[in-house]
Formats: C-alpha cells, structure tokens, sequence
C-alpha cells in the first residue's frame, strides 16, 4: 500500500469506527458531553441524530471505552428486532441466557437485575445504535424500561443513537409518553470547512505524518465540494486519492489527484447530489448538465414585511439554506445549513424540506413536499418566500392578445391577501442554532 510513500504507520482513513481516530470538533465534543451526562444523572435519557457517516458509532465506541469500571453496559447495534428478542437480547448483554423465557420472566428479570445493580452501586447504561429501525412496539418497551426505579432514583440510564429518521418517530402521537422522558437531544452535523482541514490532519498525524502537509489545501478545499464534510465520505475520498497519488509516486496529494480520484469514484458535487447521503459510494456516471430553458418561476424573499431579494427558478434543483453554498442563503440561526429545495420543470415546482430542525410552513402548516402553486408563502424561521409561478403568465399571454409581459405585473406583495400566513394560526416553536443545539 501507500504507507512507506507517505511515511506512515498505519492506514489514516479507514471506515472502521477505531476510536483513536476520532475528531472532536465542537459538535462531536458537544455530542459526547450529551452521552456523558447520562452517567451523571439518575434519569438521564439523550437521543443523538445524524446523517449517515456523520461519526456517531466513532462518538460512541469512544465514549464507552472512557467509561469508569462501575458503569455497566449493553449495547444493542442490531435493531430490527421483535419486543421479546429486544428483551431476550438486552439480558444476554447483561450476562444471562434468556432464550427460552417468555415476556413476562424477561422483564421481571431486568427489573431485578437493575434494582440489584443500584443496590451495589453501580450504574446500568443502554445504548442503542441505528435506533431508527426500531418499531414503535419496541420503543414502547424501552420507555417502560426507562420507569423501573427505586423509592428515589431510576435505575436505567438510556443513549438512542441513530438517523434523522429517528426524531420523525419519536414524534409520532403513540409515543408522546416516551418523547417525554428524553432529557436531552443533538443531532450530529456534517464538518464545516475548516473542520475538514483539521480533521484530515488529525488523522494523518495519528497514522504517523509527523505535521508533514500531505493534503493541499487547494486539494482540501475540493475534498469539500465533493463530501459535503460527511467524514465517511471524506474518509472514502482521501483514501482514494492517496492510492492514485501511490499509482503515480507522489508523496503530496494536490487538487489534480483528488480530481483523478473524484473520477475513479464517478462521484457528483456533494450538493448535486440529495441533501441524505448514501452509504456506500454512487456508482453512476456524473450527471450530464441539463438545460435550464426559461425561467418557470421566481422567488421573493422577504422579513419584517419587506421584500428584499428576488430569484429566478428554472429547471432543476434550488436549495436553499444557512451557508452560502446554497442557492438563496438565508443568514438566520433559525434557518438549518440546507433547510428545503425546490425541484422545478416544465410542469411544475415541488418544495421539500430536508430534514431542517424548524421545518417548512405552507398555508399554516409544516409540510415535508409540496407541490407549490402560484401565490404560496413558504414561511422558513422568520423569513417568507413568496412563489410566483411564471408558467401561467405564458399559458395567459399565449392564450390572449395581451403583450408579452402584460399578462401579470407581479401582482402579490408579501402580507396580501392570498399570500399571508393565517393570523389565528400557531406560530411554529423556533429552535436557536439549527442542526447542532439540544432540543430541551
């Protein structure tokens, strides 16, 4: 391999999740500090979110090897389980051989060993990775876990650790009652820029680098572009890149290799790609530009009642977001780094939100895809876009002797009747620091 060309000990970017090799950046420590307060409290109970790749078994193998010696664990990492295998396999955890017991012997039996293991002193911790394959029947079982106690404490401190898909379940009406009991939440983003840049050299230096420049930052820079900060898929493009730096004896990998490497991995700018990353590398051929033709639609940002941007749509993906890698950035901590994106074509335009912390509201109501029609407000935080679909002004303007352009004057104003938000409506509660702030 490549490691006596870079001087190295050992492989820097595997996707194993060895716990040496975790990064903490200023989420990932914030994360970490979360797990660790189920230790400190009687009843603490946290559920970690994050994309795919985004570190959360690395946070977590790391988390459990710092444990002290009367901290005792079960870790569940397979999760499409019935409730009695669930049962049966959080007892084999502990020790026991449970297989043949029916419900009632498995729960009698956890509820005597964690009594007797408060008894003793010692601390019992459930921590279940890929959580969002749970059923809704298993995690019934877990909250009435989460009840056994003492006359004064709790006997059972709980992590849930899985994919955004895990907080959609969670607010599901059947387990309000569990939702309730979750002390602290965090979801788990992807690194900014200059997290890249650190962590590639944090593991570069564990494998032996020695603070030599191996990554350009003119290669660190495109390393972004095509992962987003996702560190699996950093992982996966260094990696590359360093074997195509070895095919050519290199010991510096510059913008040219990691754009030779982007081209063995047949891999698309990160944000051309959807906002949830797969987790395995997208074996296709990079998409051929599609015409963008006329404009189908524009946008009217507007806050406090006053328009102050306008947009053009037209065939394609328009994101917008926080960062100004979006199309219509929006610099609000209310608004997540990609909130929502509107797809576009000859027909029509349907806006989705992409798993923003605060949600997208059309007519009064969050909606996770609509298909928007001329005049609709899309409320994100406390900004307004108004749609104005330009479509109808040519289906009109082809349909009448009216002069190209006279068929609409942009009639809406935001706050006119057929675009404002209902005045009786609940506003949405707006949560600081979208993406990577608890949820309390």
């Amino acid at each position: 391999m490549y490691l006596e060309l870079f001087g190295l000990r050992e492989l820097p970017f595997r996707l194993s999740p060895d716990p040496q090799f975790l990064y903490l950046s200023k989420h990932h420590a914030r994360a970490k500090t979360y797990m660790e307060s189920t230790v400190w409290f009687t009843d603490g109970f946290v559920v970690i979110t994050g994309e795919i790749g985004s570190g959360k078994t690395t946070l977590i193998e790391t988390f459990l090897r710092e444990l002290d010696k009367d901290v005792v664990v079960a870790q569940i990492n397979q999760t499409q389980l019935s409730p009695i295998a669930f049962l049966q396999t959080l007892l084999a955890q502990f020790g026991f051989t449970p297989f043949k017991m029916k419900k009632a012997e498995l729960i009698a039996t956890i509820s005597t060993f964690l009594i007797e293991q408060y008894a003793a002193g010692r601390k019992v911790l459930l921590v279940v990775d890929e959580a969002q394959n749970l059923s809704n029947r298993v995690l019934e079982e877990i909250r009435l876990l989460s009840g056994v106690e003492t006359t004064k404490d709790k006997t059972l401190r709980i992590i849930l650790a899985g994919q955004p898909e895990l907080n959609d379940k969670l607010r599901s009406p059947e387990l309000v009652q569990l939702a309730q009991r979750i002390r602290l939440r965090f979801h788990l983003t992807a690194l900014s820029r200059q997290d890249l840049s650190a962590y590639v050299r944090h593991r570069l230096e564990v494998a032996g680098s020695g603070g030599r420049e191996i990554f350009t930052e003119d290669a660190l820079s495109l390393v972004y572009r095509y992962t987003g900060g996702v560190p699996r898929l950093v992982n996966t493009l260094c990696d590359t890149a360093m074997m195509s730096a070895f095919a050519i004896e290199k010991n510096v990998v510059d913008q040219a290799i990691i754009e030779s490497a982007v081209e063995d991995l047949q891999w698309v700018e990160f944000m051309a790609r959807t906002n949830r990353m797969p987790a395995l590398v997208q074996r296709q051929q990079p998409a051929m530009p599609v015409p963008q033709g006329p404009v189908q639609a524009r946008l009217y940002l507007a806050t406090e009642g006053r328009t102050i941007a306008e947009y053009e749509l037209r065939n394609g993906r328009f994101v917008i977001g926080r960062t100004y890698d979006n199309d219509l950035p929006i610099d609000s901590k209310f608004v997540s780094r990609h909130h929502c994106q509107i797809s576009s074509d000859g027909e029509e335009s349907i806006l989705e939100d992409l798993n923003s912390t605060n949600g997208v509201y059309v007519h009064s109501r969050r909606v996770r895809r609509h298909v928007l029609k001329d005049g609709d407000v899309i409320v994100i935080g406390r900004h307004e876009v108004m749609y104005v679909d330009e479509r109808m002004t040519r289906t009109v303007a082809i349909g009448s002797s009216a002069q190209p352009g006279a068929a609409r004057q942009q009639p809406y104003l935001l706050g006119s009747p057929g675009g404002e938000v209902a005045e009786d409506a609940e506003p949405p509660v707006l949560l600081p620091g979208p993406d990577n702030e608890p949820q309390i």
